[in-house]
């Protein structure tokens, strides 16, 4: 899966799903996309990514505590 580094405009690889769909996990291990020859992996904040089209990742994915609201009726 690919998503952009919200500084550098960069396309990332991201290398580990279960880090990036854990809410606990606040960073994943990706590689920047440059060229053909494969980045060396590297840790990014998943508070610097989006995805391609700017959109933001989803609460559930970077908010362990999403659905506090709803338990506190």
């Amino acid at each position: 899966m690919f998503l952009k580094d919200k500084s550098k405009d960069d396309l990332v690889e991201v290398l580990t799903l279960k880090e990036l769909f854990d809410p606990f996990s606040g960073t994943l291990i990706g590689r920047y996309q440059h060229g053909e020859d494969p980045q060396d992996p590297e840790t990014f904040k998943k508070s610097e990514l989006t995805f391609l089209s700017g959109e933001a990742l989803p609460r559930c994915w970077v908010d362990a505590h999403y659905r506090d609201s709803e338990l506190q009726r």
